[in-house]
């Protein structure tokens, strides 16, 4: 894995870190998008390798499923883990000072912005 590739990673582990903790958002609207679209990840591997990555505190049995079937790619979660670390821990000191209605605008907005994606430019 290239430096480059490492450092994608990383960033994108501390923006979805960043919007979880801001909005919270982040595994599956942020990080399986990026995988695929940025990294080239097969969807059923970038969903296994986001579900590892956030198996620590939320989906272990999940991940190990998608373990089995080899569809995780544990490297590129270890790597997202750590920045999403460190996104989560500085934006939520941010996000808790920020009102209500401006996380729910920029909740809103992300949305949005993934759904047409999803539903007229993502030919996949």
């Amino acid at each position: 894995m290239s430096m480059s590739t490492i450092l994608g990673l990383i960033v994108l582990g501390v923006c979805a870190g960043a919007l979880s903790s801001l909005v919270g958002i982040g595994g599956g609207i942020v990080i399986v998008p990026a995988l695929v679209g940025l990294f080239g990840l097969s969807q059923h591997t970038a969903q296994g390798t986001t579900l590892a990555m956030l198996s620590f505190p939320v989906s272990l049995v999940a991940a190990i499923t998608y373990h089995k079937n080899g569809m995780v790619d544990w490297k590129i979660a270890m790597i997202l883990c750590v920045g999403f670390i460190v996104g989560s821990f500085f934006v939520s000191k941010v996000a808790v000072t920020v009102p209500t209605l401006t996380i729910k605008k920029i909740f809103a907005v992300l949305m949005i912005i993934v759904a047409v994606k999803f539903l007229f430019i993502d030919k996949k």
